[in-house]
C-alpha cells in the first residue's frame, strides 16, 4: 500500500484530527477493517495472478467474517 491510500483509509475510517480526551477506538477499528479488506484483495489478486482461484475464493470469503 502507498502512504496516500493509508492516509485516505484514514481519514474514510475518521481519523482526520487528533482530539484529546476523545475515544478514537471506533475510527481506529474501521481503520483496520479497511487496511484489513485491502491486503486480503492484495493476497487474492496475487493468487488469481498464480492461477489459484480455489484459494482466491476462500480469501474473498473471508471479508464476510
Amino acid at each position: 500500500m502507498k502512504q496516500d491510500e493509508i492516509i485516505e483509509m484514514a481519514r474514510e475510517a475518521g481519523l482526520t484530527k487528533f482530539v484529546q480526551n476523545y475515544d478514537q477506538s471506533w475510527a481506529i477499528e474501521q481503520f483496520y477493517k479497511l487496511v484489513a479488506a485491502k491486503e486480503r484483495e492484495a493476497c487474492a489478486k496475487v493468487c488469481e495472478d498464480l492461477e489459484l482461484p480455489f484459494v482466491a475464493d476462500a480469501i474473498h470469503a473471508r471479508k464476510n467474517k
